[in-house]
């Protein structure tokens, strides 16, 4: 009898040996066996509060998981079970169960992008959040102070604070967000470009610097021309003259401009109507670029004191009046002298 107990004994040993192996090698085989084939990416949104045995529920149902229960023992064996975070990611063909499992511990989500273009008004920047689905609006139903008291910055007139550049952020990133980044940018970028300034420009602070590089990504979208038509205009003001740029009194007269500015407009006075006042408007008229930046506080040297469009882009510089109104006769009203 003691015989056939120890025989029967050993025989179940052997099996569970054999099941344990079995179990053993199946689960290898699991580990590197991709969760996800195919062409393109499968798109997994983990919402916020889910827990593991919701998360095993749903990688099943997305057919993400052939082997539950092992995906589960990966977890709790490497303590990641309670570190799944939540967001929108994107599941490359060929990730394992491991790879799977570090992409949902590390929170590597899809990261979306939003470009604010260098020369838009805060108004265009508003329009822009709220149009991208992909960013939550907060800010619809507040005025322009009540966004920059939320953002720190009570009292501060909103245009130009913000930092032209691509931002990346996962969806659910709210446009306060966004302001929040590029307010910050823009405040590093004005008091490092500050700093190396040259001596003697006619400037007072870094929000006039900011001010007049809004007034130079308006007026020109050229690169090489940002340093000539800071020299214009810091020539200007060094001279007491009046700027007398269009940029501004378009920006002046708000949603009165129709495309056109008539003689008339520059005859009206606004705070923002260089032609009608000396020195630099109140604000910015628009978000300058970095390089806009760095022209206004390091201007070209030269001796002009005038510029008109030649049509193609770029600008005519003159040092004298003379010269400017012939330019004018040509590139403006088509005649040559």
């Amino acid at each position: 009898m003691l015989k056939k107990l120890l025989k029967f004994g050993f025989l179940a040993f052997v099996l569970l040996c054999i099941a344990a192996g079995t179990l053993y090698l199946d689960y290898q085989r699991w580990l590197t066996t991709p969760v996800h084939e195919g062409d393109q990416a499968h798109y997994l949104d983990v919402a916020s509060g889910t827990s593991f045995r919701a998360l095993l529920s749903q990688l099943e149902s997305e057919e993400l998981l052939e082997r539950p229960r092992y995906f589960e023992f990966l977890a709790r064996h490497r303590g990641d079970a309670g570190r799944i975070r939540a967001g929108e990611y994107a599941i490359e063909p060929g990730i394992t169960p491991a790879g799977l499992l570090d992409q949902l511990v590390r929170g590597r989500v899809i990261q979306y992008r939003f470009t604010l273009i260098e020369g838009w008004t805060f108004n265009q920047l508003r329009s822009a959040l709220e149009a991208d689905p992909r960013i939550t609006n907060t800010i619809a139903e507040l005025d322009d102070d009540e966004i920059m008291e939320r953002l720190g910055r009570p009292e501060t007139h909103p245009e130009g604070w913000f930092y032209p550049e691509t931002y990346t952020f996962p969806r659910g990133t709210t446009d306060m967000d966004v302001l929040r980044w590029s307010l910050a940018a823009m405040e590093q970028a004005l008091e490092q470009t500050w700093e190396n300034r040259q001596e003697g420009i006619p400037l007072e602070s870094p929000y006039e610097a900011l001010i007049l590089a809004s007034i130079i990504e308006r007026e020109t979208g050229q690169p090489h021309e940002r340093g000539k038509v800071a020299g214009v205009f810091t020539r200007r003001l060094e001279i007491g003259m009046r700027l007398q740029t269009d940029p501004t009194v378009i920006y002046g007269m708000g949603d009165q401009y129709d495309g056109r500015i008539r003689t008339r407009d520059l005859r009206t006075d606004t705070p923002y109507n260089t032609y009608t006042r000396h020195g630099l408007p109140p604000t910015p008229i628009a978000m300058p670029s970095g390089a806009a930046i760095a022209a206004a506080v390091n201007p070209e040297p030269g001796e002009a004191l005038y510029f008109v469009s030649r049509g193609d882009g770029t600008h005519h510089f003159s040092a004298t009046l003379e010269e400017h109104n012939r330019a004018v006769r040509r590139y403006i009203l088509g005649r040559d002298d």
